[in-house]
């Protein structure tokens, strides 16, 4: 009996990332890293340059070239009718948000374990555009923040704009590194320039890789977080806000057995209600997990970045502690009330849920 022998695997090349040389921005060093997330593009191969010729052989070229297809892996976003923009987002797109768009989900999928079609995976898909490439997106395509008509007369106390990831991966455009050793710890300056460096181009290659390394680790430093915390507290919230009339007839009071990133999923589920809906005014949650812990009442702010409550805590109660606390509000336990009235303390739940109770009708 004669077997036949085994097919032979035929051995494909890694892929050829095309990026442009030279000077290089935040959104292409992202593209590039989220490109290699994925089991297609790990092993692959990156080349910077502005070659048409050479960037016609690559598989995927990214931030150059002048085109955007996704069916021939060309995610271009300079031509001037390039209008693409994540869905339900007027921001319009750079290179990392085009490799997002087609592959965020791919990545999500792959670092969390998640299900493909899981409503999970469109949630922290949209979460971290909302919250992380937009940003990048617009940055590069220089939109503001605001428009400009409404901070005509605005001025910054001071500069914060050293401090961004776009202006970090700016420095590594520099050509020197810093370097500090036990023999030298004063941080002194290794020059890399082309007079010491016998390939110019290889030493901002290097500069690049360290680019895309700073902002694919921030990013997946952001899925790690969404995953394991914001998303779990997601059905948290959920909960307690589908049992809030249980603390209060109208529904103000909201109330977690532990402590909770509660903010950003509140606003999300009160922006989906009834416009009719009473919104929450104060949420209750203990100091900590552990038995016995106090309890905290806070006032929930007019929006998730806001100083402003809704209805801060009672004035009458306001910079009171203990005992003259509790004589003037009527509840026993009380531990204090914030002089701004945004939040207080009592020493049990029975004792905050009084609070809050007497507070939302006052």
């Amino acid at each position: 009996m004669t077997t036949s022998p085994a097919p032979k695997r035929v051995k494909t090349s890694p892929p050829l990332i095309g990026t442009h040389n030279g000077h290089f921005h935040a959104d292409e060093a992202l593209a590039i890293y989220l490109l290699r997330l994925l089991p297609s593009y790990n092993p692959s191969t990156l080349l910077r340059t502005r070659d048409p010729s050479l960037l016609a052989n690559c598989h995927t070229v990214v931030d150059v070239g002048g085109e955007y297809d996704a069916a021939q892996h060309r995610y271009d976003h300079h031509q001037r009718t390039f209008d693409t923009t994540f869905p339900n987002k007027s921001t319009k797109l750079s290179s990392a948000g085009l490799v997002y768009l087609h592959f965020g989900k791919a990545i999500i999928t792959q670092r969390t374990g998640l299900h493909p079609e899981s409503e999970d995976v469109e949630i922290l898909w949209r979460k971290l555009y909302n919250e992380f490439i937009e940003a990048i997106d617009a940055n590069d395509n220089g939109i503001s923040v605001y428009p400009p008509s409404e901070t005509a007369n605005l001025s910054k106390r001071f500069n914060d704009s050293g401090i961004t990831l776009s202006s970090l991966v700016g420095d590594l455009n520099n050509d020197f590194s810093i370097s500090a050793t036990p023999e030298s710890t004063d941080h002194e300056t290794t020059d890399t320039s082309s007079a010491s460096n016998p390939d110019p181009q290889a030493a901002e290659d290097t500069r690049f890789l360290a680019a895309s390394n700073l902002m694919g680790t921030s990013f997946l430093r952001k899925l790690n977080g969404y995953h394991t915390s914001w998303l779990p507290a997601r059905s948290t919230v959920l909960a307690a806000y589908e049992k809030r009339h249980e603390n209060d007839p109208k529904g103000r009071i909201l109330l977690f057995r532990e402590p909770t990133p509660w903010k950003d999923h509140l606003y999300t589920f009160e922006s989906s209600s009834s416009p009719s809906t009473s919104k929450v005014l104060y949420v209750l949650y203990p100091e900590s997990g552990t038995p016995g812990a106090k309890w905290r009442i806070q006032a929930v702010p007019v929006s998730k970045d806001s100083f402003e409550s809704r209805k801060p805590l009672p004035e009458a109660w306001r910079g009171l502690r203990d005992e003259e606390l509790s004589a003037k509000s009527g509840v026993d336990g009380c531990v204090f009330v914030h002089a701004s009235g945004f939040i207080g303390g009592n020493g049990s739940q029975e004792g905050a849920r009084e609070m809050a109770r007497k507070a939302v009708e006052m």
